[in-house]
């Protein structure tokens, strides 16, 4: 048996007789006959059943031309491979997120794929992870980053950040005197908050499922930044992934903690159709992830006297991190020992910072 046998029966397959199959492959009707022959006699089996001027294929050719379908996409990847790998990326790649990504991930990325293929054209929509999901499956959108998870059978989910999600409040606001938030200090506070339904918005409802707290929402959006905006005006407090604020934690214009006892997290991964090869143009964009992918290190800092200095984040991408971690193999010890530093301000010896500042945390992504 050969490939020149299966293509064989593929055309008679398609085409539903021996004279068309020679058409199709520009070969004479004997010559098909002849290799069809050949076939039988190897396998020992009649492949066709011959009524008259019409041939009906056994169940033994049927089987030979699911596996010739097999064999020739195999074939047809692995050309598409070797030839990938030296071939300029060119094309439109369409990609989808929901707003958090698209403001605070998505600009990095997709500088850098910019930059190593300038032909490559990239177009993105914001959407709901519902909405990209149906726009993956109908072929609109590659991929989308979204919150996690996405259950299903026909797609392929990929992991790769996880974000820690804090209560956003005003400086001014009460929360914001407290050296630490009890799950009970958010019972009578008004809420805005991510939409119903949405992954990120059932990590937050499990948190008030499980404190017994019954929250008074007076507002909920798909949109991050309406959710600050709304923080801005008294409206009501947040739970917003740290990312999204850390601009304005750092400007002292917003206040941020974690809630004691509880680490609420979502989980954000990369989703595309499943398929027998992924295409060059999506491992393409997963390793240009890898390289600007930033590792993120929150940590809330508080003084003995009970107020909260400041909160310090740090971010490295991928390839810093294992520069980081080659000079420093103990990397929470030494990142301790900066913030201690850093937090304690000249003047204090070293052996005194420890007790002179508290940490809530130190948090790796």
């Amino acid at each position: 048996m050969d490939l020149r046998q299966l293509e064989i029966l593929r055309a008679i397959a398609e085409t539903g007789s021996f004279t068309a199959c020679g058409r199709k492959l520009h070969v004479s009707q004997s010559a098909i006959s002849r290799q069809i022959a050949l076939l039988e006699e190897e396998l020992g089996e009649p492949l066709f059943l011959r009524v008259g001027r019409q041939v009906r294929m056994t169940s033994a050719a049927e089987s030979l031309v699911q596996l010739g379908q097999r064999v020739f996409q195999d074939v047809r990847d692995t050309i598409g491979a070797i030839t990938d790998r030296t071939r300029t990326l060119r094309g439109t790649l369409r990609l989808a997120g929901g707003m958090t990504v698209c403001l605070y991930v998505f600009p990095p990325l997709l500088k850098h794929m910019k930059r190593v293929h300038p032909e490559l054209d990239i177009r993105l929509t914001v959407a709901t992870a519902v909405r990209s999901v149906e726009e993956i499956r109908s072929g609109r959108v590659h991929a989308g980053l979204l919150t996690l998870p996405v259950e299903e059978s026909d797609l392929v989910t990929v992991p790769v950040l996880r974000e820690e999600m804090l209560v956003v409040t005003m400086p001014t606001h009460r929360l914001a005197r407290k050296r630490r938030i009890q799950p009970q200090d958010l019972a009578q506070e008004p809420f805005v908050l991510f939409e119903a339904g949405s992954a990120t918005r059932r990590v937050i409802d499990a948190f008030f499922l499980t404190e017994k707290i019954e929250p008074t929402v007076v507002m909920d959006t798909e949109n991050v930044e309406i959710i600050k905006a709304m923080v801005k005006t008294g409206l009501g407090i947040g739970i917003v992934p740290y990312q999204a604020i850390a601009r304005e934690v750092r400007a002292g214009q917003f206040f941020c903690a974690r809630i004691e006892g509880h680490e609420l997290a979502r989980e954000t991964g990369w989703v595309y159709a499943r398929a027998n090869r992924v295409p060059r143009m999506l491992n393409e964009l997963l390793a240009a992830f890898d390289e600007v992918r930033p590792r993120s290190f929150v940590v809330l800092c508080v003084s003995m006297n009970g107020e909260r200095d400041r909160v310090i984040s740090i971010s490295l991408t991928e390839a810093e991190w294992q520069a980081f971690v080659a000079r420093h193999p103990k990397p929470v010890d030494w990142l301790r020992e900066r913030i201690l530093n850093e937090v304690a301000g000249g003047g204090v010896e070293a052996s005194d910072r420890a007790s002179s500042v508290g940490l809530d945390g130190l948090k790796f992504n």
